[in-house]
Formats: structure tokens, C-alpha cells, sequence
């Protein structure tokens, strides 16, 4: 049976709703993951709780993680559980999901550092816009916190962030919402359930919030994103030539079209891209770029250059 600690020590009464941070954690580095810890416990809004999985870490003892958050977390309730085995970062966050409780859900890394007013903001936002998901840009840093970048956007130039509504046939495509950046509304993210095995939570759960109600966003840089040799993600994390891009970043859009139309009726020009896409139909791509147009141009680049080329295309992007 997976073991759990609870503490209810510290909560603050209040009648904001109840924000529940959900953290997954796999053999973090402890002293990160006391900067992240601590950043949590200095947020400003005052209706806070805290559930944390430990993802079966084979080499991070589960006892010095319960001390470091026993440490760290003094002014609200958490909840600590270990997984009987290693599950993966997808499925650890939907277990998280389903035993939450709480109004909004804000998920969370295990090494990167928020900014006091992060969830304040973003509740604020929310509120204001009467939106169902409230996200922010952040900063970037490297192992030792130094700066390497004020904003996402620097690292990322082909970024762009989306807000409003009718956001969905862009967000199937390209996700623009870091899930660590992000509050959403906990019903939302409980019927994103079950999350897709070949699409990260954090982008389906945006996607479904965008099909659903309005998306705001908060230009300020709410979080020091850590940057380093063991994250998890990236846009073209495993990639390095055409049948690797192929694998990851098209051929998934099948499960992930199928999962969708589970929850609502995609707009057909989401089916009909993602069927171009899959099918390399350069022409019925390109009419449709609009909805990924880095994306778009590349594949069509992909199917008429050769591999050769391609690779050394990938290489100067990544």
C-alpha cells in the first residue's frame, strides 16, 4: 500500500476559494527542491493546500523527502504519498488530480522557485476575466539560479502566448501554457481524466480549458524556471531527424484527437489537419497552417527535403 503523511497544521481561514497545489516529485535534488518548497510556503494567498507524490524514487529516500516538506511547509496542510512503483510524471499528476480537493489547482515542479504573489496574481486574473485557466510567463535559470533568460519568450522566439476564447484548434496543436505557470478550475481538470499517455497533462488540461471558457493570461514572470540536464521536457526532446520528428510530434495528434473527441466535437478544421498532418498531405497543410504555422512549414520542408537536410535543420531549431 502507498504510504502517506498528513498535516493540517497552519490553515488560514478565509473565504477565497481553496487553491490546491499539486506536486509530483521523482528523485529531486533536495536542495532544489527546498528552494521550490519554501517558494510555496511564501506564496501571499491565503487559502492554500498541498499534495505531493513521490514517483517510487529508487535513490531519493522517501524519508528525508517527508522531512524536507515538514520543514519547509508551516502555514498550510499537506499531503504526502509515495506510489507503490514508478508511474511517470502523466499518470502521477492524474492520481494528484482525482484525491485533491479544492476550488483551483495549480501544478507544480519540483525544482523550479514562484514569486510570493504568483497564485495571487493568477487567482486575480481569473476572477477579473472570468476565465476558467489563468497562466504567466516566467524567467529562466540555470542550475545555480543565475539568469539566463527574463522571459520564455527569449529562449523561445517562435513562442507565442494565447489568451481569450475560441483558443482550442490553436492549442491542439501548440501548446503555449506552461503547467507550472498555470491555475485552472479543479473541475476542468477532473474531467480531463483520464490525460492522453503521448500528450503532456498540462497541455491537455490547457486544451480543455480553452474548449470549455475564456484563457487569461499574465504577462508578468511568475516563476524562476529551472533549466538543466534533467528536465523532462522540451519542444523537441528526442528529435534528430525525420522519422523521430514523425514519432513524437505528429503521430501522437492521433490520441489525442481520439481522447478529445471523447469530451466534445472537434472543430473540423482540427480533424482535418491533424489527418493532413498525420498523412503528410502538404497541400491540405499548408491551407490549414494558420493553426501551427512553424510547425506547418517545417513538414511540408521535411517531406520535400532530404533526410540529410533535415537533420541539420533540426539541429540549428533545437
Amino acid at each position: 500500500m502507498a504510504s502517506t503523511s498528513t498535516t493540517m497544521s497552519g490553515c488560514m481561514g478565509t473565504d477565497k476559494p481553496l487553491i490546491s497545489i499539486l506536486m509530483a516529485v521523482y528523485e529531486p535534488r533536495i536542495d532544489w527542491l527546498r528552494e521550490q518548497l519554501v517558494s510555496l510556503n511564501e506564496q501571499t494567498y491565503p487559502n492554500l493546500r498541498l499534495y505531493i507524490r513521490d514517483d517510487c524514487s529508487p535513490t531519493v529516500p522517501y524519508e528525508q523527502i517527508q522531512s524536507c516538506v515538514r520543514d519547509c511547509i508551516t502555514r498550510f496542510p499537506y499531503v504526502i504519498t509515495r506510489n507503490e512503483k514508478n508511474l511517470g510524471s502523466n499518470a502521477t499528476f492524474e492520481l494528484l488530480t482525482k484525491e485533491a480537493e479544492g476550488d483551483l489547482f495549480a501544478y507544480c515542479d519540483q525544482d523550479d522557485v514562484w514569486l510570493p504573489e504568483k497564485l495571487t496574481l493568477l487567482q486575480e486574473a481569473m476572477e477579473r476575466e472570468k476565465a476558467v485557466l489563468a497562466y504567466s510567463d516566467v524567467s529562466a535559470v540555470d542550475d545555480e539560479g543565475k539568469l539566463l533568460a527574463r522571459s520564455l519568450r527569449e529562449l523561445r522566439p517562435r513562442l507565442t502566448y494565447l489568451e481569450g476564447s475560441d483558443l482550442a484548434p490553436k492549442l491542439f496543436f501548440r501548446n503555449c501554457v506552461a503547467g507550472c505557470a498555470m491555475l485552472v478550475n479543479s473541475n476542468i481538470a477532473e474531467r480531463a481524466i483520464p490525460f492522453p499517455r503521448q500528450t503532456v497533462c498540462d497541455h491537455w488540461i490547457a486544451l480543455l480549458a480553452a474548449t470549455e471558457g475564456m484563457v487569461a493570461f499574465v504577462p508578468d514572470q511568475l516563476i524562476r524556471y529551472r533549466q538543466h540536464k534533467r528536465n523532462q521536457t522540451g519542444i523537441l526532446a528526442g528529435v534528430s531527424d525525420k522519422q523521430s520528428y514523425l514519432r513524437y510530434k505528429v503521430a501522437p495528434l492521433e490520441e489525442r484527437l481520439t481522447c478529445y473527441r471523447q469530451h466534445t466535437v472537434p472543430q473540423e478544421e482540427i480533424e482535418v489537419f491533424t489527418r493532413a498532418r498525420i498523412d503528410g498531405h502538404i497541400i491540405k497543410i499548408w491551407k490549414h497552417r494558420a493553426l501551427a504555422p512553424h510547425e506547418a512549414e517545417f513538414e511540408i520542408a521535411a517531406h520535400l527535403l532530404p533526410d540529410a537536410v533535415v537533420r541539420r535543420i533540426l539541429r540549428r531549431i533545437k
